[in-house]
């Protein structure tokens, strides 16, 4: 791993501790990106002819990254634009479960478009509150994040297997941005019926892609049925008509899903398993140092597994004194949050305790 720090430029001049709000741009990608756009310049049009057949191909590696084989698989600009096109398609009656401190792109998003609305609690009993919640407000879909971008606790995924064998009518759509690219996850397997994801931290993919996974069935399950009638009635290409059109209307930039591509080998090639065991080792580490400095909420203490984002005990002043130390977080939530990835060190730890 600290090999691997030589190609993140921003580490030689900063201890990073912010992936949960931008991961990083690295050399070979730089390069990657340089020779795309090279190739754009000497071709023009002819540069594009053979357009579909690559993104089908980041479509396929997408699917394999995360054990899917399935063809839908669907790639979008982000996913705050994926996961409105999902619930522009949903019937308004249908009752959606959220998450009371979620990300405002999971909870905005369906409260502006009037569903009915419960919640659950996030604190140290997350599953018990949601189990509650169902059983109490029966709702149709349940839409959260996987790992809360403030305080980083996650739901936990074996919960969300047995969730969805006890409701098996209930829709789970995930949000995985603050997840995917952390862990080994095998989507098939998971319980989630909808897995959405921006790539621009945790997959170091940078900006301007995301993509959607959608088990067997659901995409059509939840295409509207005027817009199925619409595709019926008209003599156009599948590409402006299908279901997959309505998430990826409009041109797709190679430039940014040959990004995403070329992310998903390089974390491919260094493995997923190896990046989870060094993620887990950073964090296990940095709950118990802050834990001894009181610094995390009694919820996260309480929680037998966490993600890699803590938010700690801080203020303006403090935020603006680590950042005078060239030591990058986030002010969220009341507090200042750290996020770790696999180019982090216990010595960044080490470092933001000692300055804080």
């Amino acid at each position: 791993m600290k090999n691997l720090r030589k190609e993140f430029p921003v580490l030689s001049q900063n201890t990073y501790l912010n992936t949960a709000s931008s991961g990083l741009l690295y050399d070979s990608l730089l390069e990657y990106r340089q020779e795309h756009d090279l190739d754009f310049l000497i071709g023009g049009s002819i540069f594009r002819d053979k357009q579909q057949d690559f993104l089908n191909s980041v479509r396929k590696s997408v699917g394999d990254f995360f054990g899917y084989e399935s063809r839908n698989t669907i790639l979008t600009p982000n996913f705050s634009l994926g996961f409105n096109t999902i619930l522009n398609g949903l019937e308004k009656n249908k009752k959606v479960l959220l998450l009371d401190e979620d990300y405002p792109s999971v909870n905005f998003s369906v409260i502006n478009k009037g569903f009915k609305i419960c919640y659950a609690e996030v604190n140290a009993s997350l599953e018990q509150n949601i189990e509650e919640a169902i059983a109490k407000h029966a709702p149709d879909v349940f839409a959260f994040s996987l790992v809360q971008y403030i305080n980083g606790i996650a739901v936990d995924l074996n919960f969300l297997k047995q969730l969805k064998l006890k409701n098996p009518d209930l829709l789970l759509i995930a949000d995985g941005t603050q997840f995917c690219g952390t862990k080994v996850f095998n989507f098939n397997t998971s319980g989630i019926d909808i897995l959405g994801c921006s790539g621009y931290k945790w997959l170091l993919g940078g900006y301007g892609n995301g993509f959607i996974l959608f088990k067997e069935g659901v995409l059509d399950q939840i295409t509207p049925e005027n817009y199925k009638k619409a595709a019926d009635d008209v003599d156009y290409d599948s590409s402006y008509t299908s279901s997959q059109a309505r998430y990826e209307c409009g041109h797709l930039d190679t430039f940014s899903f040959g990004s995403l591509l070329y992310s998903l080998e390089f974390l491919s090639k260094i493995g997923l398993s190896v990046i989870e065991e060094h993620v887990n080792e950073l964090s296990n580490y940095a709950k118990t140092e802050l834990a001894n400095l009181n610094l995390l909420e009694k919820d996260v203490l309480e929680r037998n597994n966490h993600s890699s984002i803590f938010n700690i005990k801080g203020d303006q002043k403090l935020f603006t004194s680590l950042k005078e130390k060239n030591i990058i977080t986030s002010l969220r939530g009341g507090g200042i949050r750290i996020s770790l990835h696999f180019y982090n060190t216990i010595q960044d730890i080490d470092k933001l305790l000692a300055n804080i």
